[in-house]
């Protein structure tokens, strides 16, 4: 088994067994994962290093966006960054043996943030406050329904939700590319994207709601549990 196979096994135990084999996009995304992160891991960088680098990129594509403008082609491009970082940072941790639950919860962190950027970018390039505030908060929501499901012993949620982060990064990125290359526009394509970020976020919240509902009902609380 050379290096990558191994790197793709370790990474499948990890997310639950994920028939990588079966799904040509993650073999793909898995690939320049770990491209990018085979260079890091001979050089022994803490994977926590590269997803610090993530958030601060993160935090960037609003401040970028900011500007206003062809700025937003910039934004767009660190969207890429912190996508390509999401996956980089994971792969540097399993090649180097050094992953940690502090780390994927930092990378959680890093993923919210990164979010959140994304949404404000969209408000401050024109789109509907509201319907900003809307995707972002059904979005922290859905990630919340996971957490609390992970949290009640569910490892995982059986759901792949239209609303993934991919789809998300896909969204936010293609929105502000646009908007920075053809800024007359840029109102009318982040005020799209925010309310298809949003909509597709609520049937996701949807969809999380159901089958974690059906999934988790009937089974005894825990005692040190709140609510009924």
């Amino acid at each position: 088994m050379d290096d990558h196979e191994d790197y793709v096994e370790r990474w499948s135990r990890a997310h639950g067994d994920y028939d990588v084999a079966g799904s040509r996009p993650a073999r793909a995304w898995l690939r320049i994962s770990h491209v990018l992160a085979a260079p890091l891991a001979r050089r022994a960088v803490p994977p926590s290093w590269v997803t610090g680098v993530g958030g601060v990129g993160a935090v960037a594509i609003a401040g970028v966006a900011a500007l206003g403008g062809r700025w937003a082609l910039l934004a767009a491009a660190l969207v890429v960054v912190v996508a390509l970082l999401d996956g980089v940072d994971g792969a540097v941790a399993e090649l180097t043996g050094a992953a940690t639950a502090w780390g994927r919860v930092l990378d959680q962190i890093v993923d919210r943030v990164g979010d959140v950027s994304m949404v404000t970018a969209l408000w401050l390039l024109g789109a509907p406050g509201p319907v900003c505030a809307a995707a972002a908060v059904l979005t922290v929501l859905d990630e919340s329904i996971r957490s609390s499901a992970s949290a009640a012993g569910m490892t995982e949620t059986g759901v792949v939700t239209i609303a993934e982060r991919p789809a998300r990064l896909v969204i936010g990125g293609v929105a502000l590319g646009v908007a920075g290359i053809v800024p007359s526009m840029a109102v009318l394509v982040v005020t799209v994207a925010a309310a298809l970020w949003a909509l597709l976020a609520l049937l996701a919240t949807t969809q999380l709601v159901v089958n974690v509902r059906r999934r988790l009902r009937g089974r005894p609380r825990h005692p040190g549990d709140a609510g009924t």
